[in-house]
């Protein structure tokens, strides 16, 4: 059966709008797809490696063919291991607050540290970047405070959604599909914008229902 990645940005717990979303897309994807195992990763939780001189070096050199050696072979270790488990599921929802128009430290963390080449991308002198995680959907859920789409400038700028998709895309996620519920602070009545934020996760779930089990069918299919 399927395994869904729930990568949650948000160090707020019960208090975080993303992740009050998030879990209702998740408590419908359980009940209409009892078998698909989630996965949830706090990306607080300290698991996360670093990747400062070490893991860069460790980087540099497999770009140029080469085999990192000692602590930047442990770097470059750790970023396998935190890779291994972003490739090991079928699909993915994000939880992700705006932070400063953009996204969370941790979130770009996240990124630095699985987008590996011949893991994440591959790379050509001719052809440029190729993404290898092809073939998963993936659901994000943006929150953010403040900023909300044809608010003037001076509540903001959305940096957000297009600086994350994009890396999606060019990881090779092309079924991408968002949640939005902002703003949730600067506002006068934000509770119909929640409600609807809620339904949309509820309708995200279903579709992803489905194409969990078309991938099912077709793994399925393969081993037969």
């Amino acid at each position: 059966m399927s395994t869904l990645l729930h990568v949650s940005a948000s160090p707020r717990g019960e208090a975080s709008e993303s992740l009050a979303i998030a879990a209702t897309l998740l408590g419908e994807l359980r009940r209409r797809s009892p078998g698909t195992t989630v996965d949830e990763w706090d990306l607080w939780d300290g698991s996360l490696p670093s990747f400062g001189p070490d893991g860069a070096g460790a980087k540099m050199r497999v770009f140029a063919g080469e085999q990192p050696q000692g602590a930047q072979e442990l770097a470059w270790h750790r970023a396998r291991l935190a890779f291994e488990r972003f490739a090991a599921a079928d699909a993915y929802v994000f939880s992700l607050p705006m932070w400063n128009a953009g996204i969370p430290y941790i979130a770009k963390q996240f990124i630095d540290v699985v987008s590996q080449p011949g893991m994440v991308f591959d790379f050509d002198g001719e052809r440029g970047y190729t993404g290898l995680m092809g073939g998963r959907p993936a659901v994000v859920v943006y929150t953010s405070a403040v900023y909300g789409e044809g608010r003037p400038a001076a509540f903001g700028s959305d940096f957000q959604r297009p600086y994350f998709e994009d890396w999606l895309r060019w990881a090779g996620v092309e079924d991408v599909s968002g949640i939005e519920f902002r703003p949730n602070l600067a506002t006068a009545d934000p509770e119909p914008a929640r409600i609807a934020a809620h339904r949309a996760a509820t309708e995200a779930a279903a579709t992803l229902a489905l194409r969990l089990a078309e991938l099912d069918a077709a793994a399925g299919r393969a081993r037969a």
